[in-house]
């Protein structure tokens, strides 16, 4: 899809990943709502981006766990650009090491990670099934392909946002609603050292295996292979590409690939 003149809501927009989807966008001729929980952040984007693009970005403080401020997202791009086209589902949260994680902690990343993903897919294939036409972006990671060491509310929601993402395409995919999964490894982002900087040893260790694992990309890369898959309508967003590997070798072998993976672990636990 060529998102030329499209009208885009990126969630999580005030920096990383997304500030980095923000600018692309723009770029490309969209018109973005730049939607973040911190409201000064997504403010500061969609300056940045309308120093360059002029008018093509509004922000908003959203927390996409509540069901209100997504609908109120939709209400915003709409009145200010026009029915919404394309959706970036790109908030995310990293939560808690290990069976530390309590209840609370597992119901924000469940709401952010996965139940806000469904929740915008609830109010817009309606009206893309109407209008023939739409396309969701799903942020996953490649934590929701493999697993994330030391985060269980992490590698758990974000294996959901990758099935619930394969069932939109699954049930919609030939009736014009596009869905794109991105499962980015290391990006030099705040999520990245989340646990290295959360003082428990398996959080250390998550930090350490994403950024052992391959290259940490710049988020302008990451938003560059996004776009391009968009064009080419592809699924599956790798832009590390040693992940599909990873992937195979894991599917071909269960077992082997969680022995290798609890050595990998022990190995990172023992240089904390």
């Amino acid at each position: 899809m060529n998102v030329a003149e499209r009208v885009a809501i990126v969630t999580g927009g005030g920096g990383g990943i997304g500030g980095a989807l923000v600018a692309r966008l723009a770029r490309e001729g969209a018109r973005v709502v730049v939607a973040d929980l911190d409201a000064d952040t997504a403010r500061a984007v969609s300056e940045r981006v309308n120093a360059d693009h002029p008018g093509s970005t509004v922000s908003a403080a959203a927390d996409v766990s509540e069901p209100a401020r997504i609908q109120q997202l939709i209400a915003l791009a709409e009145s200010e650009f026009g029915p919404v086209d394309l959706y970036f589902a790109n908030a995310g949260i990293a939560g808690a090491p290990g069976l530390d994680a309590g209840e609370q902690d597992w119901d924000v990343s469940i709401d952010v990670n996965l139940r806000a993903h469904i929740r915008a897919a609830q109010l817009l294939v309606p009206q893309w099934l109407e209008r023939g036409e739409g396309y969701f972006v799903s942020t996953a990671s490649a934590a929701g392909l493999l697993t994330q060491i030391g985060s269980a509310t992490y590698a758990v929601t974000k294996h959901a946002a990758v099935a619930f993402a394969e069932w939109l395409s699954v049930t919609y995919g030939d009736r014009g609603v596009h869905v794109s999964c991105l499962c980015p490894m290391g990006v030099n982002t705040e999520l990245l050292y989340a646990g290295k900087d959360s003082g428990d040893a398996l959080g250390k260790a998550a930090t350490q295996a994403v950024m052992s694992a391959g290259d940490v990309l710049e988020p302008a890369e990451v938003a560059d292979a996004v776009l391009t898959a968009m064009e080419d309508g592809r699924f599956l967003i790798l832009p590390h590409e040693e992940v599909l590997a990873m992937y195979r070798q894991k599917g071909s072998d269960y077992d082997r690939w969680l022995r290798g993976m609890r050595r990998y672990q022990s190995s990172l636990l023992a240089q904390t």
